[in-house]
């Protein structure tokens, strides 16, 4: 099934689709409606390259509104962490995710190198589980930045940018 809504946050519109089945399957989110259906086509196509059953039928759920708490500051990501479903996710990827989760609270960044260093793995691997991370704003991939600078977002820069002025950090979004 598919939830999807729209916000206003810090004077935006976003909006926010929740791909479920019993659990959360997947997450996106964009400034605009078109953007985000794309985003979830995109989406649904990787939960099924991985062999998830993934229903696109639009359903009301409080996913969305879930979501939306996460994102604001409203609910801790780590409270919502039992929500996800994993389906698709290799076991490395989940480790990453939970670790992640759990230990880099909203307002506070990693580096791929220190988080790759938590879990004894390459700063490539992480990089690569960020990259393939199917639930943004629970899993706070927009968390991790670089060495040198902001990193990369699947989503975009504009919009690893807004998640991380949201939760108050400047030195990477300046």
């Amino acid at each position: 099934m598919l939830a999807v809504e729209r916000f206003r946050v810090n004077g935006r519109d976003v909006w926010i689709g929740v791909i479920f089945h019993g659990r959360i399957q997947g997450i996106s989110f964009a400034f605009t409606r078109g953007e985000l259906l794309e985003r979830i086509r995109n989406l649904a196509e990787f939960l099924r390259r991985r062999n998830v059953s993934v229903s696109l039928d639009v359903q009301p759920s409080n996913y969305t509104e879930l979501v939306y708490r996460v994102m604001v500051g409203e609910l801790e990501n780590e409270k919502a962490l039992s929500e996800l479903s994993f389906e698709g996710v290799t076991p490395f990827e989940r480790r990453v995710y939970e670790w992640l989760t759990k230990n880099v609270k909203r307002g506070a960044v990693i580096t791929y190198g220190s988080l790759a260093n938590a879990l004894r793995t390459s700063p490539r691997a992480v990089g690569g589980a960020m990259r393939r991370n199917p639930y943004p704003i629970i899993v706070p991939c927009h968390r991790v930045v670089s060495r040198e600078g902001i990193g990369h977002y699947n989503l975009g820069i504009e919009e690893k940018k807004f998640l991380l002025e949201l939760e108050g950090v400047k030195k990477w979004t300046s």
